[in-house]
């Protein structure tokens, strides 16, 4: 048995999916936490591409 948790512990297959995982997480978490602050930011540059079209 102590073999089997040895052998566990030190595989590494799998480990690129946990870290992509983890890193969706913390990307889903900061959209959440700045949801407003983007979307002034989106609002503000559709904004200025919409004047700065009419120009053209």
């Amino acid at each position: 048995m102590k073999r089997f948790w040895r052998k566990f512990w030190r595989d590494e297959r799998g480990m690129g999916v946990v870290e992509v995982i983890l890193i969706i997480v913390v990307l889903i978490g900061l959209v959440i936490i700045f949801k407003t602050q983007i979307t002034d930011v989106v609002n503000a540059i559709f904004k200025k591409i919409v004047s700065q079209s009419s120009s053209i």
